[in-house]
């Protein structure tokens, strides 16, 4: 009989067909995917990070050498630096195969390359996921069984809040950004990171937001802040990707690029303009994420 694929396996199998899928290198032992690490790069664990108090340096480094000027949105950028790819495999991992990755702070790298004077994509080392009893992978040993949708939920939840915490309050200890924005640029990926597949594959985006609230709501319980929620938003009835999404907190990235103005999904913009920047998409996919 064949083996069931490992579950970690089956996250980035499914994440192949999309068009946008930041996933994390993965260096296991039964599981591989991503780029090969070029030789110099400085690897950073993130408890070590933490603990060495090698977040403030690097923040600092990484601001110098490409912005923006202002700690609002360059706090948020230094948290897309390092978080975005892990988010990515929680929420695609949750949405498109109902197992989910559970990180931790000893398991997750990032690798600063000194001459470019950045990140490269974060790396995995652990294998552990939560799989629901009846999944035909909670046999293997990486996998953690649960007995339902909100066990595995807030299972990940609690790993992703435990791992993030510590980078998070050093980044606010640092740069005095508010937990609550850090956070909810967290939140607000963790929910763009499941609409965004169902919108590419044509799925229920409602279905795929209701999924993502209750992610939302097991990471608040696992410790997450935030002011406000993202909203769903329609602007085309009847077409299959006539459905984004509303940050529920600004990357304020508007006080680093003035010109550029708000995003299209920034909370600060007005829903006329934004439905007609997003109409825009429907006739031009090009200038669509």
């Amino acid at each position: 009989m064949a083996m069931a694929p490992h579950p970690l396996q089956a996250v980035v199998d499914a994440c192949t067909p999309l068009k946008f899928s930041p996933l994390p290198d993965i260096r296991t032992p039964e599981v591989r995917a991503g780029t090969e690490h070029p030789a110099g790069e400085q690897w950073y664990r993130t408890d070590f990070m933490v603990a060495d108090g090698d977040v403030p340096v690097l923040f600092d480094r990484l601001t110098a050498a490409h912005g923006p000027g202002h700690r609002l949105p360059a706090a948020t950028a230094f948290l897309r630096a390092v978080l975005r790819e892990p988010i990515f495999l929680v929420s695609a991992g949750v949405y498109l195969t109902g197992r989910a990755p559970l990180l931790d702070a000893e398991h997750l790298w990032f690798p600063w390359l000194s001459s470019a004077r950045r990140f490269g994509t974060p790396t995995v080392t652990s294998a552990r996921t939560a799989v629901l009893v009846g999944d035909p992978a909670a046999a293997h040993g990486d996998a953690l069984p649960v007995a339902g949708r909100d066990e595995l939920l807030a299972a990940t939840a609690r790993h992703t809040v435990d791992t993030f915490s510590p980078v998070i309050d050093a980044v606010h200890a640092h740069t005095r950004v508010g937990l609550r924005t850090l956070w909810g640029w967290v939140l607000d990926t963790a929910h763009f990171y499941m609409l965004n597949p169902a919108r590419f594959l044509g799925h229920d985006a409602e279905a795929a937001w209701t999924l993502a609230r209750e992610l939302g709501d097991a990471l608040i319980e696992a410790g997450a802040v935030t002011r406000a929620r993202p909203r769903l938003f329609p602007f085309r009835d009847g077409h299959p990707r006539g459905t984004w999404a509303v940050r529920g907190t600004c990357c304020f990235d508007y006080k680093g690029d003035p010109e550029h103005g708000f995003c299209t999904t920034c909370p600060l913009k007005c829903d006329i303009d934004r439905k007609a920047e997003l109409q825009e998409w429907i006739r031009n996919p090009a200038l669509a994420p």
